[in-house]
């Protein structure tokens, strides 16, 4: 297997992953979205640094070498979980999942076209208007939930916050890594110093985890399973391919979050919302299968 079909392969685990958190989240609905988020990137965030305590001793010299693109990707890592939970609280797991993680690819891509210079391919931009459709019509799909969304306007508006701090710090990682420091190393600084931002935060709001067993395990798996393990994976698989690609494979974490909707918490799905699956599901094919090459005898007109 290819390094880039790896990356693409690791990208659809973390996608994988992170679609659960929806519904996991929803529940424990007494714990405040932002104490679900502070629990989930700052305890994985600090676990992601202690397993890579070695990589990131033995890279300490390139990543002091770079501090702006670690400071700026630590705020980032800090604000993200807050705005993410948070428009899933206001706006339903659906909405909020679609807005924040459909956000981020036409977020990346601009950054890399204004500060890396990297040119918008029309095989991109294509994926992206599939990709986008799709989306639309899971949100319109959400529709008939919205009596249990407190605020959409605002359920939108920091799915977007959320969608451009994943943008964000997704770049400055691969920044980091094109500078020679290694994927765990990268990723562990980044994550482990937007960890320790996130502690005040939840040692403010995080007393609801204590209040059932339910809910210890609900911050438990949080932080363990999507945010751990799933950023382990996604930095593996940033390390092969672009960050515009790694977050464009991403939209699949919206269908896993509709299908688990569907099948644990038992929202119906009508059918432009499935639709909207079989779009995104399309948009992955598109941005990540290698085109096929026509060989040019093949294509040379008889004489």
């Amino acid at each position: 297997m290819s390094a880039h079909s790896t990356g693409v392969l690791f990208c659809l685990v973390a996608a994988t992953l992170w679609g659960t958190t929806g519904t996991v989240a929803s529940l424990a609905p007494e714990v405040p979205a932002i104490a679900i988020g502070a629990a989930a990137m700052g305890v994985g965030g600090l676990l992601q640094a202690l397993i890579a305590l070695g990589a990131m001793r033995r890279a300490r010299a390139a990543l002091l070498a770079n501090p702006l693109l670690l400071a700026l990707g630590a705020v980032a890592v800090a604000i993200y979980p807050l705005a993410f939970y948070s428009s899933m609280r206001m706006a339903g797991v659906t909405i909020g999942t679609v807005i924040s993680i459909g956000s981020a690819p036409l977020i990346s891509a601009l950054i890399e076209n204004r500060l890396d210079g990297q040119r918008l391919t029309a095989r991109w931009a294509v994926g992206a208007a599939i990709g986008l459709l799709g989306m639309g019509l899971l949100s319109m799909a959400e529709g008939g939930h919205h009596d249990l969304a407190p605020n959409v306007p605002l359920g939108v508006g920091l799915g977007l916050v959320a969608g451009g701090t994943y943008a964000a710090y997704s770049w400055c990682a691969r920044r980091i890594m094109q500078s020679g420091v290694r994927s765990r190393a990268a990723m562990g600084a980044i994550f482990g110093l937007g960890g320790l931002l996130l502690m005040p935060v939840l040692a403010l709001s995080g007393g609801a985890f204590l209040g059932s067993a339910g809910n210890f395990a609900v911050g438990a798996y949080m932080a363990l399973v999507p945010m751990f393990l799933g950023y382990v994976a996604f930095g593996l698989g940033l390390a092969a391919i672009s960050t515009s690609l790694a977050t464009t494979i991403t939209l699949f974490e919206p269908v896993v979050a509709a299908i688990l909707a569907v099948v644990i918490v038992g929202e119906r799905l009508p059918a432009h919302g499935w639709v909207g699956v079989g779009l995104i599901v399309a948009c992955l094919f598109w941005t990540t299968a290698p085109l096929p090459r026509l060989r040019r005898a093949g294509m040379r007109r008889p004489a």
